[in-house]
């Protein structure tokens, strides 16, 4: 079977299946550059790529700048792939199934007091000798990321009615595809009224989206669009130690979470994780941060007991 229409195929049965489109457009793009590294090396039917075909393609990947975390990407998204040809009777072995996962580097980066307390007051300046659009909702974009910990996708899409203004709570369409409640303080909710009262002013009430976050012509902003967002400010602020972008937030809000001595559980149905082993993989990590910070810190260490 010819390549190109085996990963059609497997496209849409991913459709099919009703994953999400981000989900999909990622599946298309490392799968659509495997098959052009095929083309290229002659190899155009399924049953042709050997073992060596992937770990040949994954090696070329690194050596063109990708780090473990994307390659581990690229081979996981290659045996779904061939998972689905052995379902289909196409082939009887997966060829990327013994090849070993890259080691990743597993140092997370996240902001500190210094990097937020720059942006937020970056934000404060232009909203105050400007008065203009992109000041308030970024300003609002940030306090938003840092208060809830919701992924870009489920901010993109959050709703004016998914915020209960008066129950302290947000409804999220999260990552799979299921709406959750979660907690939000007193804080970000006086926040969010404020920008919500900016808006009714800008647009008009009666006018405005029913999106939380849109763009200056009132329509929905989409997640490529806060990454320009970020870019322009990562320009500005010139952060030489941290990424700016919306994953940075979510560790962020995940760290501050851990090193205040919020429980593993509470921690995992804020930030919704799958199971609860991958919070605590966070919380192994940033909990030997903590124990450092209580080394350095601890008010024993200037007694003399």
């Amino acid at each position: 079977m010819l390549l190109k229409f085996a990963l059609q195929d497997f496209l849409d049965d991913r459709v099919f299946k009703n994953l999400s489109s981000t989900t999909i457009t990622g599946y298309k793009d490392i799968l659509g550059h495997f098959l052009k590294y095929c083309n290229e090396h002659e190899i155009l039917n399924v049953e042709d790529v050997t073992t060596n075909t992937v770990k040949k393609y994954l090696i070329q990947c690194q050596k063109s700048g990708n780090n473990a975390t994307t390659t581990n990407s690229k081979l996981q998204r290659i045996r779904a792939f061939y998972n689905y040809m052995i379902e289909c009777e196409v082939v009887e072995k997966n060829p990327a199934k013994k090849i070993q996962r890259a080691k990743e580097d597993i140092r997370i980066e996240v902001f500190n007091d210094y990097h937020i307390k720059q942006m937020l007051n970056y934000y404060r300046r232009l909203k105050n000798r400007e008065h203009a659009f992109h000041s308030y909702r970024d300003y609002s974009i940030i306090v938003c990321l840092l208060g809830t910990g919701i992924r870009l996708s489920e901010m993109c899409n959050m709703k004016w009615s998914d915020i209960d203004f008066k129950g302290h709570s947000l409804s999220v369409f999260g990552k799979n595809r299921k709406r959750e409640t979660i907690p939000v303080t007193d804080k970000l909710i006086k926040e969010m009224s404020a920008y919500k009262t900016f808006c009714e002013q800008y647009f008009g009430r009666d006018s405005m989206n029913d999106y939380v976050f849109t763009n200056r012509s009132n329509k929905q902003m989409t997640p490529n669009a806060v990454k320009n967002v970020f870019k322009r400010l990562s320009k500005i602020m010139n952060f030489k130690d941290v990424r700016l972008s919306a994953h940075t937030f979510r560790h962020t809000f995940c760290q501050r979470c851990i090193q205040s001595g919020m429980s593993t559980f509470a921690i995992q149905k804020l930030m919704r994780h799958s199971t609860i082993a991958v919070t605590e993989r966070y919380a192994a990590m940033w909990g030997n941060d903590l124990r450092e910070q209580n080394d350095r810190f601890n008010p024993l260490n200037n007694l003399e007991v």
